[in-house]
């Protein structure tokens, strides 16, 4: 029977204890480009900002996913140098695409030259965010804006308009914030001033602010300007109903993070939020299922051309169902979401028109409510245009996932072991399980995972990025 010798073992160790000190070595830089630059640094959609060192590595073996070699930390710590010399500011550095690229003669002339030419969104100012509402997808837009704050140029969360709970509501709020049993701790300081009604978070100053009603607000008071409000409560969804905070004065734009009314238009980012023009004031972000499944059924009509399909989701319950059995104004949701598989509707499959027009009238769909707390499931049963094979189709949903447009929403799997909460703060808006793939001549079944809270509110931050982007680039064109 074969043994490891001693020598082995030791050197085995050192390696790691020498990657690990590279990767060390890496943190203060990543973390000086981003406060002071905006750069985020990331490895194929793994982000290396406020990492470990333990995770920087994960990240840099991860890569081999793509091109079968681990990424080299000594290189990618040679780029990051590179776009600290050159000053560039505000810039996605995707280091897994640079590394596969980049030649090993003339490494660093070719890395300047490509990192030069990286688009860029740094901003001259910053744009004020209001959520308004702070449940679940609330908390969690939160955290990742206060995440994301960077140098403090880009969106700056400045306030959560709320109903008051009680007296001890702001402690609650700021607890709620502070501690999630789906998705852990948050990771930083928080701390609060009754006196003032503001949480302070990793430094991002949030006023609260009471209230039942959007056209009593007073944004001006607390110094919010050309604010884009997020409305999370779902309690309007018409367009007179989300106008009303535009009322206010302070307020130039409202995101719903449910899906809209016509002729509101539904946006899932990646696919059709270049249809956001200058002067919609008011967009939604569709749903979280409608996000998992219009990138994927894009990327597959575009390919092979889909026919028709139904899409089943398998969908973790919500709070709009009852823990224990109780009246409800909708079928089955009434009955216990705890101790029950509940069939149910879903506007998923028609709502994905809306974004994506060619297939308009060609989906149908249903839901099961399951009593899981998060992360949730799209079965795809299609019927294409073209024969397709599995290999094919998992192949070209799985390089999109790692190097196509629609990377950012789009993530792949092919491990048997993986259940649902090992998808618990991906960010993706839906991640393809490819062991799971059927297809035969012109059938098709796709399975889908999604965090139907996290990946849901990765995408309504992406939109939200967008219009600032575009009220920031507007503003650049009025006279001084």
């Amino acid at each position: 029977m074969p043994t490891t010798s001693s020598t082995a073992v030791d050197t085995a160790h050192q390696a790691w204890l020498d990657r690990l000190a590279l990767a060390e070595s890496a943190v203060p830089i990543l973390g000086r480009l981003y406060r002071e630059r905006d750069v985020v640094t990331h490895v194929h959609g793994k982000k290396l900002v406020n990492q470990s060192p333990v995770d920087i590595l994960k990240a840099h073996r991860w890569a081999r996913r793509v091109d079968e070699r681990v990424l080299s930390i000594d290189d990618s710590i040679r780029v990051l140098r590179i776009v600290d010399e050159l000053g560039l500011r505000g810039i996605s550095l995707d280091l897994g695409l640079i590394l596969g690229e980049a030649p090993a003669d003339g490494f660093e002339a070719w890395v300047r030259e490509h990192v030069a030419e990286l688009p860029s969104w740094s901003q001259d100012d910053s744009t004020d965010v209001v959520l308004y509402g702070f449940g679940r997808i609330g908390r969690l837009l939160a955290r990742i804006l206060i995440g994301h704050a960077g140098s403090g140029l880009g969106l700056r969360l400045r306030a959560i308009v709320v109903r008051r709970g009680g007296e001890d509501d702001l402690e609650k709020r700021a607890s709620l914030l502070r501690r999630d049993s789906v998705h852990g701790a948050f990771q930083g300081t928080i701390e609060i001033d009754r006196e003032a009604s503001t949480i302070l978070a990793n430094g991002t100053l949030i006023q609260v602010i009471y209230s039942d009603d959007p056209t009593t607000v007073d944004y001006a008071a607390h110094g919010i300007d050309r604010a884009i409000v997020v409305d999370n409560t779902g309690r309007w969804r018409d367009e007179a109903g989300l106008a009303q905070h535009l009322q206010r004065p302070g307020v130039e734009r409202v995101v719903l993070t449910a899906p809209g009314k016509s002729p509101l238009k539904n946006i899932v980012f990646g696919v059709n939020h270049d249809d956001i023009a200058a002067t919609d004031t008011i967009v939604t972000a569709a749903s979280c299922t409608t996000n998992a499944i219009t990138p994927v059924l894009q990327v597959v009509h575009e390919a092979y051309g889909i026919e028709h399909g139904h899409v089943e989701t398998v969908h973790s319950y919500t709070n709009d169902q009852n823990l224990i059995d109780n009246f409800h104004k909708g079928a089955r949701r009434g009955r216990s979401a705890a101790l029950n598989m509940v069939l149910t509707e879903t506007g998923a499959a028609k709502a994905v028109a809306k974004a994506l027009p060619a297939l308009e009238g060609k989906l149908t769909g249903n839901a099961i409510r399951v009593p899981t707390p998060d992360v949730s499931m799209a079965i795809l049963n299609l019927t294409l245009e073209r024969p397709v094979a599995r290999d094919q189709v998992n192949e070209l949903l799985r390089q999109t996932s790692l190097t196509g447009a629609l990377r950012a929403q789009i993530d792949f799997t092919d491990s048997a072991e993986v259940v649902s909460t090992d998808f618990v703060g991906n960010n993706r808006a839906g991640i393809v399980d490819g062991l799971a793939t059927i297809a035969t001549g012109r059938h098709l079944v796709l399975y889908v995972w999604y965090d139907n809270e996290y990946g849901y509110s990765s995408q309504v931050v992406r939109v939200i990025e967008h219009m600032a982007d575009q009220m920031a680039k507007a503003r650049q064109l009025l006279p001084a």
